[in-house]
Protein backbone atom coordinates (compact mmCIF):
# COMPACT_ATOMS: atom_id res chain seq x y z
CA UNK A 1 0.00 0.00 0.00
CA UNK A 2 1.10 3.57 -0.65
CA UNK A 3 2.19 5.65 2.31
CA UNK A 4 0.72 9.11 1.84
CA UNK A 5 2.09 12.38 3.14
CA UNK A 6 -0.31 15.25 3.77
CA UNK A 7 1.13 18.36 2.12
CA UNK A 8 -0.67 20.54 4.69
CA UNK A 9 1.39 18.99 7.46
CA UNK A 10 4.65 17.79 5.94
CA UNK A 11 7.84 19.71 6.56
CA UNK A 12 8.80 21.04 3.14
CA UNK A 13 12.47 20.39 3.91
CA UNK A 14 11.73 16.65 3.94
CA UNK A 15 10.40 16.56 0.37
CA UNK A 16 13.85 15.83 -1.03
CA UNK A 17 14.33 12.78 1.18
CA UNK A 18 10.97 11.45 0.00
CA UNK A 19 11.83 12.13 -3.65
CA UNK A 20 8.86 14.48 -4.00
CA UNK A 21 9.39 17.29 -6.51
CA UNK A 22 6.93 20.19 -6.69
CA UNK A 23 7.57 23.07 -9.06
CA UNK A 24 7.00 26.56 -7.69
CA UNK A 25 4.43 27.15 -10.45
CA UNK A 26 2.12 24.37 -9.18
CA UNK A 27 -1.03 25.37 -7.26
CA UNK A 28 -2.11 22.98 -4.52
CA UNK A 29 -5.35 22.92 -2.52
CA UNK A 30 -6.05 21.67 0.99
CA UNK A 31 -5.89 18.08 2.17
CA UNK A 32 -3.72 16.91 -0.73
CA UNK A 33 -1.84 13.68 -0.03
CA UNK A 34 1.11 12.38 -2.04
CA UNK A 35 3.32 9.32 -2.01
CA UNK A 36 7.04 9.12 -2.63
CA UNK A 37 8.68 9.59 -6.04
CA UNK A 38 5.98 12.04 -7.12
CA UNK A 39 6.62 14.91 -9.55
CA UNK A 40 4.21 17.84 -9.87
CA UNK A 41 5.42 20.19 -12.58
CA UNK A 42 4.55 22.99 -14.98
CA UNK A 43 1.30 24.90 -14.64
CA UNK A 44 -0.50 22.12 -12.79
CA UNK A 45 -3.37 22.75 -10.39
CA UNK A 46 -4.20 20.21 -7.70
CA UNK A 47 -7.57 20.78 -6.00
CA UNK A 48 -8.63 19.81 -2.48
CA UNK A 49 -8.53 16.25 -1.11
CA UNK A 50 -6.62 14.73 -4.01
CA UNK A 51 -4.52 11.60 -3.47
CA UNK A 52 -1.47 11.09 -5.68
CA UNK A 53 0.19 7.73 -5.20
CA UNK A 54 3.82 6.68 -5.51
CA UNK A 55 5.69 7.16 -8.78
CA UNK A 56 3.15 9.53 -10.34
CA UNK A 57 4.04 12.47 -12.59
CA UNK A 58 1.59 15.29 -13.27
CA UNK A 59 2.59 17.95 -15.77
CA UNK A 60 0.61 21.01 -16.91
CA UNK A 61 -2.65 19.41 -15.79
CA UNK A 62 -5.68 20.20 -13.64
CA UNK A 63 -6.70 17.61 -11.07
CA UNK A 64 -10.09 18.35 -9.51
CA UNK A 65 -11.43 17.63 -6.01
CA UNK A 66 -11.40 14.08 -4.70
CA UNK A 67 -9.43 12.51 -7.56
CA UNK A 68 -7.24 9.49 -6.74
CA UNK A 69 -4.19 8.79 -8.87
CA UNK A 70 -2.10 5.63 -8.58
CA UNK A 71 1.35 5.45 -10.18
CA UNK A 72 0.35 7.24 -13.38
CA UNK A 73 1.55 9.92 -15.80
CA UNK A 74 -0.79 12.79 -16.68
CA UNK A 75 0.21 15.57 -19.06
CA UNK A 76 -1.64 18.60 -20.44
CA UNK A 77 -5.01 17.19 -19.38
CA UNK A 78 -7.92 17.66 -16.97
CA UNK A 79 -9.23 15.07 -14.52
CA UNK A 80 -12.61 16.03 -13.06
CA UNK A 81 -14.05 15.35 -9.62
CA UNK A 82 -13.89 11.98 -7.84
CA UNK A 83 -12.37 10.00 -10.68
CA UNK A 84 -9.71 7.33 -10.19
CA UNK A 85 -6.67 6.95 -12.42
CA UNK A 86 -4.28 4.00 -12.58
CA UNK A 87 -2.24 2.25 -11.63
CA UNK A 88 0.07 2.67 -14.62
CA UNK A 89 -2.24 4.81 -16.76
CA UNK A 90 -1.00 7.42 -19.23
CA UNK A 91 -3.25 10.42 -19.86
CA UNK A 92 -1.74 12.34 -22.76
CA UNK A 93 -2.17 15.84 -24.12
CA UNK A 94 -5.58 17.44 -24.65
CA UNK A 95 -7.54 14.80 -22.76
CA UNK A 96 -10.42 15.24 -20.33
CA UNK A 97 -11.62 12.58 -17.90
CA UNK A 98 -15.08 13.35 -16.52
CA UNK A 99 -16.54 13.04 -13.04
CA UNK A 100 -16.70 9.67 -11.27
CA UNK A 101 -14.77 7.92 -14.01
CA UNK A 102 -12.42 5.00 -13.73
CA UNK A 103 -9.31 4.77 -15.87
CA UNK A 104 -7.53 1.58 -14.89
CA UNK A 105 -4.18 -0.09 -15.25
CA UNK A 106 -2.24 0.19 -18.51
CA UNK A 107 -4.78 2.46 -20.20
CA UNK A 108 -3.56 5.18 -22.54
CA UNK A 109 -5.80 8.13 -23.42
CA UNK A 110 -4.75 10.73 -25.99
CA UNK A 111 -6.60 13.82 -27.22
CA UNK A 112 -9.87 12.34 -26.00
CA UNK A 113 -12.85 13.05 -23.77
CA UNK A 114 -14.26 10.45 -21.38
CA UNK A 115 -17.72 11.47 -20.17
CA UNK A 116 -19.00 11.36 -16.60
CA UNK A 117 -19.41 7.92 -14.98
CA UNK A 118 -17.63 6.12 -17.82
CA UNK A 119 -15.07 3.37 -17.31
CA UNK A 120 -12.03 2.14 -19.16
CA UNK A 121 -10.68 -0.37 -16.69
CA UNK A 122 -7.58 -1.93 -18.27
CA UNK A 123 -5.27 -2.52 -21.21
CA UNK A 124 -6.91 -0.18 -23.73
CA UNK A 125 -5.92 2.66 -26.05
CA UNK A 126 -8.32 5.58 -26.53
CA UNK A 127 -7.00 7.99 -29.15
CA UNK A 128 -8.82 10.95 -30.73
CA UNK A 129 -12.22 9.99 -29.34
CA UNK A 130 -15.17 11.72 -27.70
CA UNK A 131 -16.92 9.26 -25.40
CA UNK A 132 -20.22 10.05 -23.70
CA UNK A 133 -21.53 9.36 -20.21
CA UNK A 134 -22.07 5.97 -18.55
CA UNK A 135 -20.00 4.07 -21.12
CA UNK A 136 -17.99 0.91 -20.59
CA UNK A 137 -14.80 0.35 -22.57
CA UNK A 138 -13.77 -3.29 -22.21
CA UNK A 139 -10.33 -4.80 -21.77
CA UNK A 140 -8.05 -4.59 -24.80
CA UNK A 141 -10.18 -2.14 -26.80
CA UNK A 142 -8.22 -0.13 -29.37
CA UNK A 143 -9.44 3.05 -31.00
CA UNK A 144 -7.69 2.82 -34.36
CA UNK A 145 -7.20 6.49 -35.13
CA UNK A 146 -4.28 6.52 -37.60
CA UNK A 147 -4.26 5.15 -41.14
CA UNK A 148 -0.62 5.93 -41.84
CA UNK A 149 -1.38 9.35 -43.27
CA UNK A 150 -3.76 11.18 -40.92
CA UNK A 151 -5.54 10.91 -37.58
CA UNK A 152 -9.33 10.51 -37.52
CA UNK A 153 -11.84 10.89 -34.71
CA UNK A 154 -14.39 8.55 -33.13
CA UNK A 155 -17.64 9.81 -31.60
CA UNK A 156 -19.31 7.61 -28.97
CA UNK A 157 -22.69 8.48 -27.43
CA UNK A 158 -24.03 7.82 -23.95
CA UNK A 159 -24.64 4.40 -22.34
CA UNK A 160 -22.52 2.55 -24.90
CA UNK A 161 -20.98 -0.84 -24.10
CA UNK A 162 -17.84 -1.83 -26.02
CA UNK A 163 -16.86 -5.43 -25.40
CA UNK A 164 -13.33 -6.64 -24.77
CA UNK A 165 -10.77 -6.82 -27.57
CA UNK A 166 -12.81 -4.70 -29.99
CA UNK A 167 -11.16 -2.53 -32.63
CA UNK A 168 -12.88 0.76 -33.43
CA UNK A 169 -11.66 2.08 -36.80
CA UNK A 170 -12.04 5.85 -37.18
CA UNK A 171 -13.67 7.92 -38.50
CA UNK A 172 -16.85 6.43 -37.05
CA UNK A 173 -19.84 7.34 -34.90
CA UNK A 174 -21.40 5.05 -32.31
CA UNK A 175 -24.77 6.30 -31.09
CA UNK A 176 -26.48 6.10 -27.69
CA UNK A 177 -27.20 2.70 -26.12
CA UNK A 178 -25.21 0.81 -28.76
CA UNK A 179 -23.64 -2.52 -27.79
CA UNK A 180 -20.52 -3.94 -29.44
CA UNK A 181 -19.76 -7.64 -29.05
CA UNK A 182 -16.35 -8.67 -27.76
CA UNK A 183 -13.75 -9.39 -30.42
CA UNK A 184 -15.41 -7.25 -33.09
CA UNK A 185 -13.66 -4.98 -35.57
CA UNK A 186 -16.00 -2.07 -36.24
CA UNK A 187 -15.62 0.13 -39.34
CA UNK A 188 -19.20 1.34 -39.89
CA UNK A 189 -21.42 3.67 -37.88
CA UNK A 190 -23.68 2.05 -35.28
CA UNK A 191 -27.16 3.47 -34.70
CA UNK A 192 -28.97 4.04 -31.43
CA UNK A 193 -29.91 0.83 -29.59
CA UNK A 194 -28.16 -1.31 -32.20
CA UNK A 195 -26.11 -4.42 -31.45
CA UNK A 196 -22.95 -4.79 -33.54
CA UNK A 197 -21.00 -8.00 -34.00
CA UNK A 198 -18.18 -8.31 -36.54
CA UNK A 199 -16.17 -11.51 -36.26
CA UNK A 200 -15.83 -14.82 -38.11
CA UNK A 201 -17.92 -17.77 -37.01
CA UNK A 202 -15.95 -20.28 -34.91
CA UNK A 203 -15.27 -23.70 -36.42
CA UNK A 204 -13.89 -26.64 -34.43
CA UNK A 205 -12.02 -29.21 -36.55
CA UNK A 206 -12.28 -32.85 -35.50
CA UNK A 207 -9.32 -35.21 -34.97
CA UNK A 208 -6.72 -32.44 -35.14
CA UNK A 209 -3.11 -33.27 -34.30
CA UNK A 210 -0.70 -30.43 -33.61
CA UNK A 211 2.73 -31.40 -35.01
CA UNK A 212 4.48 -28.84 -32.82
CA UNK A 213 3.54 -30.56 -29.58
CA UNK A 214 3.83 -34.14 -30.82
CA UNK A 215 5.50 -36.44 -28.30
CA UNK A 216 5.60 -33.67 -25.68
CA UNK A 217 2.41 -34.65 -23.89
CA UNK A 218 2.61 -37.84 -21.86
Amino acid sequence: MSEFYNLDEIDKSSLISLNIVISTSVKIGKGVKVGSNVILSGDSEIADNVEIGNNSHIENSKIMTGVKIKSSYIEDSVIYENSTIGPFAHIRAKSEVGRNCRVGNFVEIKNSILGDNSKCAHLSYVGDASIGENCNIGCGVVFCNYNGEKKSRTIVGDNVFIGSNANIIAPIEIHNQAYIAAGSTINKDIGENQFAIARNRQENKENFTNPYIKNKIK
